[in-house]
């Protein structure tokens, strides 16, 4: 039966080829361009760490003063961790997994002579860094607690650095030359990129950037590596182990609801704790947890102008529905005196209407392909955009089947008030005309 109505589709959308060609058109260009921002929205808003996520968490402590005015222009002092709070945390070993770090840009030297040094964009971290965000090595290993304590002179490199340093993707055992110190190159990590780089320091692309080295944060502190990103002063002090001064990142590891319970409940204490000493003068209630999809939506790392280019290219498919409806009810109305005669030969309303709406699907796979084909067209113009998002805009196999899904589905909200209407048409009312 469905063969049938296929049939009766085709045959209908021939005699009218124009119309069936401005419909189509009219559909593809909606499914098109809200395709296009749909699937780089899909890319810039996905889960970075899908497997992982939902046992990451941020924590959030606010030491700021009372009376401190946030400079609008100024970044916020209370997104990060003093020095004191960010050791206090990670020693506590109160979570699972718990890591404070830094990001931070190194001048790197090839080995042999009569190389160019480069910059390479890096990480200054703890040991739980590598377990807790489940990077791969390719050789050797993290360093351990021990070297942190020790403020050992070590380094991991990321594959692509190590090959770009020592001509070779397994350098373990040989020297780095970072800036001005030697290290010992301890591991090789595949090279990680999540997108979007959830951790990122404030003035870092999330979308494009990645970390190529990872050094032990007392090191760093030790060699007084300068650090990048987000930091903020309430004394005028710019020594990294001030308690005035925001400028470490922590994340923790917690993989059951009674262990996020029980992080949030020592939260909560220790900020309370730090009331009463005298150093935090807000409310325990400032302290918080957050898993990372929460961080994402809080950090806003999808800009704000492709929601908006998102809601503009709904709305024109929105458009382009409304201008279907007119069309299918004008070709559906015309063919009064043919769903007349199928009527009288004893055709129920049902089947006029399953009849009608097949032919709206048929449009709507028609409009289908075509809006693939335009979406692909958009991306690959996105891609050539100079956002550090561009290279991501691709369409995946979810999204290719949600392309058809939405034309279909379009379609058929389009053609369902043209059936109904044509369905009411009194059969011997236009037969007396015919």
């Amino acid at each position: 039966m469905f063969g049938y109505y296929l049939d009766l589709a085709w045959r209908s959308l021939r005699r009218t080829p124009v119309m069936t060609a401005l419909m189509v058109l009219a559909i593809g260009l909606g499914i098109g361009a809200s395709m296009t921002m749909l699937t780089v929205l899909h890319v810039m808003s996905d889960d970075p760490l899908p497997d992982r996520s939902a046992h990451l968490f941020v924590p959030h402590l606010d030491p700021r003063p009372a009376n401190f005015t946030q400079n609008l222009y100024a970044p916020d002092a209370s997104a990060n961790f003093t020095y004191p709070d960010a050791m206090a945390l990670v020693s506590s070993r109160q979570a699972v997994r718990q890591a404070a770090m830094a990001g931070g840009t190194l001048l790197a030297r090839r080995s042999g002579t009569g190389h160019t040094p480069f910059y390479a964009d890096g990480r200054f971290t703890t040991p739980d860094f590598f377990a807790m965000f489940d990077l791969s090595f390719l050789s050797g290993s993290a360093w351990s607690q021990a070297d942190e304590d020790a403020r050992a002179r070590v380094v991991v490199l990321s594959e692509s650095l190590s090959r770009e340093v020592f001509g070779t993707a397994d350098s373990v055992g040989r020297i780095a030359h970072l800036n001005d110190a030697d290290l010992r190159v301890v591991g090789v990590t595949r090279d990680w990129q999540p997108n979007p780089m959830f951790y990122a320091d404030a003035d870092a692309k999330e979308f494009s950037d990645a970390d190529r080295f990872f050094l032990p944060l007392s090191t760093s502190l030790d060699l007084k590596f300068n650090t990048n990103g987000n930091q903020s002063s309430w004394a005028g002090s710019i020594e990294h182990n001030s308690p005035t001064l925001t400028w470490l990142q922590v994340w923790v590891q917690l993989d059951t609801a009674s262990e996020v319970t029980a992080y949030r409940r020592y939260l909560a204490d220790y900020a309370g704790q730090q009331k009463k000493l005298g150093r935090y003068e807000r409310s325990a209630d400032s302290a918080h947890l957050y898993s990372l999809m929460e961080w994402l939506a809080i950090e806003r790392k999808v800009p704000s102008d492709i929601h908006l280019q998102v809601w503009l290219a709904l709305a024109f498919l929105a458009v382009c529905i409304t201008n279907i409806v007119a069309l299918l009810l004008a070709k559906f109305l015309r063919r009064g005196g043919e769903i007349s005669v199928r009527r009288a030969m004893g055709a129920r309303r049902r089947d006029i209407f399953i009849q009608l709406a097949t032919e709206s699907a048929v449009i709507g796979f028609a409009g289908g392909v075509l809006g693939l084909i335009l979406a692909q067209l958009g991306l690959w113009s996105v891609r050539h955009r100079p956002d550090d998002y561009a290279h991501l805009a691709s369409m995946d196999g979810p999204m290719l089947a949600f392309t058809f899904a939405l034309a279909l589905g379009a379609s058929l909200l389009a053609g369902l008030l043209p059936a109904w209407r044509a369905c009411r048409i009194t059969p011997a009312l236009q037969l007396k005309t015919q």
